[in-house]
């Protein structure tokens, strides 16, 4: 009988970063705070775009793309985290907009038998100029294409 487990971030659309739970991160029960699964959120897909060449770098963003707000964020919890350390971020695209994108997302334990999240998570590309809805690139469509959820 084998021991190993299969690869968690080996998953059939999207991607899987892992994202790191710090001391500070826990509420006063030791569990993860309900306000940082945003932000452990933000860091994955930071580390995705940006291992993709659409980063901040020097104090300038690479691409237009990065020019992007949060229009909506939700999440339901289904199970708490307890402790630190690394946690697997699961996200993709439901849709891919002219100007917005919609992720899918979910959080669980590293070897995948655990969903502590899931939720949903949509942006729009901004014109830095106007704050007006902007187009995506080229650049980042195609980026964007090996996230998209198979319909």
């Amino acid at each position: 009988m084998s021991n190993a487990v299969a690869d968690p971030t080996a998953v059939e659309y999207g991607h899987v970063e892992h994202a790191m739970v710090h001391f500070d991160d826990l509420d006063a029960m030791g569990i993860l705070h309900n306000a940082r699964y945003a932000l452990l959120l933000e860091r994955a897909l930071t580390a995705y775009w940006s291992a993709n060449g659409v980063a901040l770098q020097n104090g300038r963003a690479t691409t237009p793309d990065v020019f992007h707000a949060v229009r909506e964020f939700a999440i339901s919890f289904r199970a708490p985290i307890t402790g630190t350390g690394p946690v697997g971020v699961h996200f993709w695209l439901e849709h891919l907009g002219t100007s917005s994108a919609v992720y899918g997302f979910r959080f669980h334990s590293l070897d995948g038998t655990t969903v502590y999240a899931e939720g949903r998570r949509a942006v729009v590309r901004l014109d830095p100029a106007t704050l007006r809805p902007a187009p995506w690139t080229d650049l980042a469509r195609g980026i964007a294409g090996a996230l998209l959820r198979p319909a």
